[in-house]
């Protein structure tokens, strides 16, 4: 297992070499904005509709992110779950965990990829989550990890190179093959340059999804 040192638990309110601390880089992004997180369409997206939710403060990960945030969290989660399913298809939700991560902050990857194809009765998989705790008790005790959660099922992962690639290969290339014409794995950069069309209809489809929940709003405060 390559469980590494893990990063501090101690949270710091921004750090200047962090891309996720620097808001203003990536602020025509921001979809929404919350006390604790920010909603984000994702710089090099996999597929319309790749969002990110990222802990304002500098946590290493969802691990050291404290649970006072949990129901804040859950509400995101749910929000966007909303907007996929009335978009494009159900949520998938995926983390770094330290583990692979490009950059060290907490960020929670958001796809609308549907049910996965990843067999939870294989002995691959580390544990089966109930709830954030269960997150940050392996944080807390081995460091790194990786987590998926589908519309069933949340597991963490032990960082196993040969485990990771596998998932990589089951879950989020199955979700990006089958909601688009690619047929090989584009690069970060490549995502990149191509993205800005991509980000533009998911930011179009989530201010057309907020006027419709402000108009149903209104109409029910009406009756």
């Amino acid at each position: 297992m390559q469980n590494g040192s893990h990063a501090s638990l101690d949270a710091e309110a921004s750090n200047i070499n962090c891309a996720f601390c620097q808001p203003g880089d990536f602020a025509a992004n921001i979809l929404k904005e919350t006390d604790a997180f920010l909603v984000v369409a994702d710089h090099a997206p996999l597929v319309e509709g790749h969002i990110l939710i990222i802990a304002k403060r500098h946590y290493a990960c969802y691990g050291a992110v404290p649970a006072e945030l949990d129901e804040e969290l859950a509400r995101l989660k749910q929000e966007v779950r909303d907007f996929f399913n009335r978009y494009y298809a159900p949520a998938i939700f995926w983390e770094h965990g330290v583990f692979r991560q490009t950059v060290f902050h907490a960020h929670l990857h958001c796809f609308p990829f549907g049910e996965t194809t990843y067999d939870i009765t294989t002995p691959q998989y580390t544990i089966v989550v109930h709830s954030q705790d269960d997150v940050r008790a392996w944080y807390t005790a081995h460091g790194h990890y990786f987590y998926l959660e589908d519309t069933v099922k949340s597991l963490l992962f032990a960082p196993e190179i040969d485990l990771y690639m596998q998932v990589i290969k089951d879950v989020l290339w199955h979700g990006v093959s089958s909601r688009s014409q690619q047929t090989q794995w584009r690069s970060q950069q490549q995502r990149y340059q191509e993205g800005a069309p991509i980000i533009a209809a998911t930011r179009d489809k989530w201010l057309a999804n907020q006027r419709q929940g402000a108009i149903y709003a209104d109409e029910t405060s009406a009756r």
